[in-house]
C-alpha cells in the first residue's frame, strides 16, 4: 500500500478550501530505533523516556508520566481523577487495567435534578459535588505490583521535583491559565498555585509546593499516602468546605480493577481496547466491524461515500451506547452482541449511502433479554517491545475547578459522565439511560478508547486521543487513515477529523475537514454540518516493518514525541 506522508496530507486541507489547522503544516513523522514516548506535554515525554534509558519498562515509563502530568499538564493529568491502560507484553500477553472514579457512597439518582425534576447543569460540573472519588494513585500502585521494574519512589521522583522547583509554561497554558482564572478564583476562596493577580505569560515558572508535598506523602507510602491520612484529611476538608460527598470510607475503599480487553479482528489485524466502563473499545470495534466490508481505500480519504459510510455508523453505534453502556459490576452490559460482526454488518446492510437516515429514526439494537472533552493520552512502547495506551482524565478542562486545599491537586468532575437525568445530555452532548444511572460505588461510563492494534502476532500500533464524545471517532479515524488510507504515523493524527454521535443530529467538522464539494453533497442529501474547533490530541506510534518505531504526536496541541 503506498504511504500518504505527511506532506501529501496536508494536500487534504488545502483541497478543503480552509486554512489548515495551526502548527499541523509539514510536520515529519519522527522515527526511532529502539523505544519512544508521546505525551501532551514535552517535559512529561522527556521523564518517560529517562526512565526507559534507566532500565525502566513500559509500564514505569507511564507511571513515571502520569505523575508528571498531574505538575505540568493540570488540566487533565491528574491525581485527583482516573483511566484506563491497554497494556500489551513483547509476548502478546495483554491487560486492561480500569482506574475510573467512582461515585461517592451517598451518590444518588436525582442528586443533580431541582424539585421539578430538572437537571441542575452546573451542579456536575463545577464545584465539590461534581467529583467522584479518584482512582490514578490507586491504579498506577496496581500497575506498578504487577508489572514495575524500577523503584516505586524512582518514579516519582521527578514529578516531585517538577512541582517543587517549577516548570516554565508554555503559551498554550498561559492563555488557558488566564482563561479560567475566574472560575478558579470562584471555586478556591483560600486560593491556589494557579491563581495570581496578574497575568500568566509564556515562560513564567508554575512552583506547585502543596502538591510536591502530596506526591511526596506518595512516594513514601503509596496509596495510603493518597486515600488515607493527611492527603485524605484535606480532600475530606474541601468535600466540608463545599458541598461535597465524599468521606474516609470512600477513599479508603477505592479499588483499581484488572478487566478483560475487548479484543476483535478488523480484516487481518487484531484490535484491543478498554472494556466498559469504558464505552471506547466496544464502540471502536463495532465502528471497525461496521465499515469494514465497504471499499474504503478505493473511494479515498474523507471521500464522499467514505464519509457517509463512517456517519452511518457512527450514528448508529453511539445509538446502542447510550442504551446498553455502564458499569459491568451494576448492569449486565451485552458485550457479545456489542462487538458481534455480523450482527453489526447486517445492520449496515440497511442504510442507503444516497440519503441521510435522521437520528430520530436510529434506535438502539434489540437484544434478546434486554430492555430498551478534557482528557489526556499517552503512548509508550519499550525496547523490548512491550506497550502501553494509557487515557486519564478529570472530565472537563481543570475538571471540577476546586483545588484540594493544603494538597494542591484539582477535583474532577466526572460525576458529569453518569446519566443525570434519562435523555437528559451531558456536557459532551451525550445521551444515556438506566445502565449508567447514578448509583453509590459505580463507575461512571466513558469514552476513553486506549488501543493496542497487532498483525499477525507482532506490534503494529499503539493509539488513543482525549476530546471526550469525539474519543471514539477520533481513534476510529486515527485508524483508518493508517490501515486503509497508507498515512505515516504523523499524517495520521495531523489529518482534520469530524464526528457523529447519533444525537445531536449533525457531523460536527473540524476547521479542514470534509471538503466543500463533499460537504455540499452531504448536506443536499439531508446530511446536517456543523462547524467546530479543533477535535482531540491525538497521539500515534507505529511499529515499522524494519523494526522502527515511527510517532505521531498531535501539533493541536503542546504535544511531543521522543525516544531513542
Amino acid at each position: 500500500m503506498k504511504f500518504i506522508t505527511t506532506t501529501l496530507a496536508f494536500f487534504f486541507f488545502i483541497i478543503s478550501g480552509n486554512t489548515p489547522l495551526i502548527g499541523q503544516v509539514n510536520v515529519p513523522a519522527k522515527e526511532f530505533q529502539q523505544a519512544a514516548v508521546i505525551t501532551a506535554h514535552p517535559l512529561a515525554s522527556n521523564i518517560g523516556v529517562n526512565i526507559l534509558q534507566k532500565g525502566g519498562n513500559a509500564v514505569d515509563a507511564a507511571i513515571a508520566v502520569q505523575f508528571a502530568l498531574a505538575v505540568v499538564y493540570p488540566n487533565a493529568g491528574n491525581i485527583g481523577g482516573g483511566g484506563f491502560m491497554i497494556y500489551r507484553s513483547k509476548k502478546g500477553d495483554i491487560a486492561a487495567l480500569d482506574f475510573r472514579e467512582t461515585a461517592p457512597s451517598l451518590a444518588s439518582r436525582d442528586m443533580y435534578l431541582d424539585t421539578e425534576g430538572n437537571p441542575i447543569v452546573d451542579k456536575s460540573l463545577y464545584g465539590q459535588l461534581a467529583a467522584g472519588i479518584p482512582g490514578t494513585v490507586a491504579g498506577m500502585e496496581e500497575a506498578h505490583k504487577k508489572y514495575g521494574s524500577l523503584s516505586w519512589k524512582e518514579l516519582l521522583a521527578p514529578a516531585i521535583e517538577l512541582a517543587k522547583n517549577g516548570f516554565q509554561i508554555t503559551a498554550m497554558q498561559a492563555n488557558e491559565f488566564n482563561e479560567y482564572k475566574e472560575k478558579f478564583v470562584k471555586h478556591n476562596p483560600n486560593w491556589a498555585a494557579i491563581i495570581r493577580e496578574e497575568k500568566w505569560i509564556p515562560g513564567a515558572t508554575f512552583v506547585q509546593k502543596e502538591l510536591a508535598a502530596t506526591l511526596a506523602l506518595i512516594a513514601k507510602k503509596g496509596r495510603d499516602g493518597f486515600y488515607k491520612g493527611k492527603t485524605a484529611d484535606h480532600i475530606v476538608s474541601e468535600m466540608n468546605r463545599g458541598n461535597g460527598i465524599i468521606s474516609y470510607k470512600d477513599l479508603r475503599n477505592y479499588k483499581a480493577i484488572w478487566r478483560q480487553p475487548i479484543v476483535g479482528m478488523y480484516k487481518d489485524y487484531k484490535v484491543i481496547s478498554m472494556p466498559p466502563p469504558s464505552s471506547g473499545g466496544i464502540a471502536v470495534l463495532a465502528l471497525l466491524q461496521s465499515v469494514e466490508k465497504y471499499p474504503l481505500a478505493q473511494w479515498g480519504f474523507q471521500a464522499d461515500s467514505t464519509v457517509r459510510a463512517m456517519v452511518e455508523a457512527e450514528r448508529r453505534i453511539y445509538a446502542d451506547r447510550a442504551t446498553y453502556l455502564g458499569d459491568p459490576d451494576f448492569y449486565k452490559v451485552p458485550t457479545s452482541y456489542l462487538i458481534d460482526k455480523q450482527l453489526n454488518q447486517e445492520r449496515m446492510s440497511t442504510i442507503d449511502l444516497r440519503q441521510a437516515t435522521p437520528s430520530a429514526e436510529v434506535k438502539a439494537t434489540k437484544f434478546p433479554g434486554y430492555e430498551s472533552e478534557q482528557t489526556t493520552h499517552f503512548c509508550i512502547v519499550d525496547k523490548e517491545g512491550n506497550a502501553v495506551s494509557l487515557t486519564t482524565t478529570i472530565n472537563g478542562s481543570y475538571g471540577s475547578c476546586v483545588w484540594v486545599d493544603g494538597a494542591g491537586f484539582l477535583l474532577n468532575n466526572e460525576m458529569d459522565d453518569f446519566s443525570v437525568k434519562p435523555g437528559a445530555p451531558n456536557m459532551y452532548g451525550l445521551l444515556g439511560g438506566k445502565a449508567n444511572a447514578i448509583e453509590g460505588g459505580k463507575r461512571m461510563l466513558s469514552a476513553m478508547s486506549p488501543t493496542i492494534i497487532e498483525r499477525e502476532g507482532q506490534l503494529k500500533m499503539v493509539v488513543g486521543t482525549p476530546g471526550g464524545s469525539t474519543i471514539i471517532t477520533s481513534v476510529f479515524q486515527a485508524i483508518l487513515n493508517v490501515l486503509e488510507f497508507g498515512m505515516d504515523a504523523q499524517a495520521s493524527v495531523s489529518a482534520p477529523r469530524f464526528h457523529h454521535q447519533w444525537q445531536p443530529d449533525r457531523i460536527d467538522v473540524e476547521q479542514g475537514a470534509i471538503s466543500e464539494q463533499v460537504r455540499t453533497s452531504l448536506e443536499k442529501d439531508g446530511y446536517r454540518i456543523h462547524k467546530r474547533g479543533n477535535i482531540g490530541r491525538m497521539e500515534n506510534i507505529i511499529r515499522l516493518p524494519n523494526g522502527k518505531l515511527q510517532t505521531g504526536a498531535d501539533h493541536r496541541g503542546d504535544d511531543y514525541a521522543t525516544g531513542y
